[in-house]
């Protein structure tokens, strides 16, 4: 999966006699923009999301873009998904009537349900993850998982979207509170329930800023994957219909959001952000500059580039987005009998977890030296198990570390 950001001011996107040129734009920290060129067919974009100040498109740019299947997003300076435009699909209309039949029905409950079924144990996986490398979170597991697990099989007994809301509600209470616990306190989380509404909308700090930013570029891939198959997007199980708004793309969002949760916590821990990436407007909102909305992008297209075993395939996790939104219109017009939006769940593993930085830190030279390692070798990972930041281990090395 391939993203392009384009940020700045003076953005181009034209076709002459056939070839379509991307011109980025201007900003503080990019005075010599990059410019792309393509020829048709030879794109190996996905999406193209646009976050800036002025620019221009030309018409001729727009239908060569959907003819090559490449989607185009635009990005609010909070974040938030303006609009989205991807080449149209002519799917059968009896997966719409088949949709809007089930919202009417018993049938709407249970959807509901396994959209938060699968974004409550996705979460439990994440909190799993963060615990092999935080000791403080690994304790908050410890007293709160019971808590979790408990209201999770309440889950199976609601009646109401608005008691499967009241759910998710609790657990995500927890989940953020203990997530919280690996943010630097330079960042001054308050937590993502904000204002009047308790809602994230409108980041007044950069931790949710760059939330705010991730789930939007979520929300434009589950766009594109509802869009491809045929469903409407307008009409979802979990989240009302209200005006201006799309509940089945934010239905779909639920059991993924593990994965911008993934790329930001990951470069959160690289260092990657920093308070300059960060700008306060006169409203007192957070904004990010263009660095670091590319930085992000960087974390997120990575994440959704990694792949799982699904219906027998290695799969992207952008690409199995798609295949559910699939599986959902063929569930609704009878053709797939079960639906598990957990499945596949995501493998998250840890080289650089607490045991494995006890283990190294322990690992005395003379014995190292006997497994047939260099000390420099050894010296170079004591440092790296004193660092605060991720890191990476060979496969040969992290086997005799496991056999001690």
């Amino acid at each position: 999966m391939r993203i392009l950001m384009l940020s700045g001011y003076g953005i181009s996107i034209t076709v002459d006699g056939g070839i379509l040129t991307i011109q980025d734009g201007h900003n503080l920290d990019q005075q010599n923009p990059e410019k792309y060129v393509y020829r048709p067919k030879f794109i190996d974009l996905d999406t193209i999301i646009v976050e800036g100040n002025s620019g221009k498109i030309s018409f001729e740019a727009i239908r060569w873009l959907t003819k090559m299947g490449v989607q185009l997003s635009f990005l609010n300076w909070d974040g938030r998904l303006l609009t989205t435009m991807y080449p149209l699909e002519y799917k059968q209309s009896n997966i719409k009537i088949a949709q809007y039949k089930a919202y009417e029905t018993s049938k709407r409950i249970d959807l509901a349900r396994k959209f938060i079924d699968a974004k409550i144990k996705n979460s439990i996986i994440v909190l799993k993850w963060l615990g092999e490398r935080y000791p403080e979170i690994a304790k908050a597991n410890n007293e709160r998982m019971k808590l979790i697990l408990t209201n999770l099989s309440m889950l199976p007994k609601t009646k109401t979207t608005k008691d499967i809301m009241g759910i998710e509600g609790i657990i995500a209470h927890h989940y953020w509170d203990i997530v919280s616990l690996s943010f630097d306190k330079k960042w001054d989380f308050p937590g993502r329930a904000n204002g009047k509404t308790l809602r994230p909308m409108g980041a007044i700090d950069p931790i949710n800023a760059l939330f705010n930013y991730g789930y939007s570029i979520l929300e434009s891939q589950c766009w594109k994957a509802i869009n491809a198959n045929g469903l409407d997007p307008y009409v979802g199980f979990l989240h009302e219909i209200n005006p201006g708004k799309a509940p089945l793309v934010y239905d779909l969002q639920e059991p993924f959001r593990w994965i911008v949760d993934i790329a930001i916590f990951s470069g959160l821990e690289k260092g990657l952000f920093m308070k300059k990436d960060f700008l306060r407007t006169r409203n007192y909102n957070t904004r990010m500059w263009p660095t670091g909305i590319k930085k992000l992008m960087g974390e997120i297209v990575s994440q959704f580039s990694k792949s799982a075993q699904y219906k027998n395939y290695n799969r992207e996790w952008g690409n199995i987005i798609v295949e559910k939104a699939h599986d959902l219109a063929q569930h609704l017009i009878g053709k797939r009998k079960t639906l598990d939006f957990s499945d596949p769940s995501p493998q998250l593993y840890r080289e650089d977890s607490t045991a494995i930085r006890e283990k190294i830190l322990n690992m005395d030279y003379s014995t190292w030296e006997k497994n047939g390692f260099s000390k420099g070798t050894l010296h170079y990972m004591k440092r790296n198990a004193n660092s605060e930041k991720p890191f990476k281990i060979y496969e040969k090395v992290r086997n005799k570390l496991d056999a001690h």
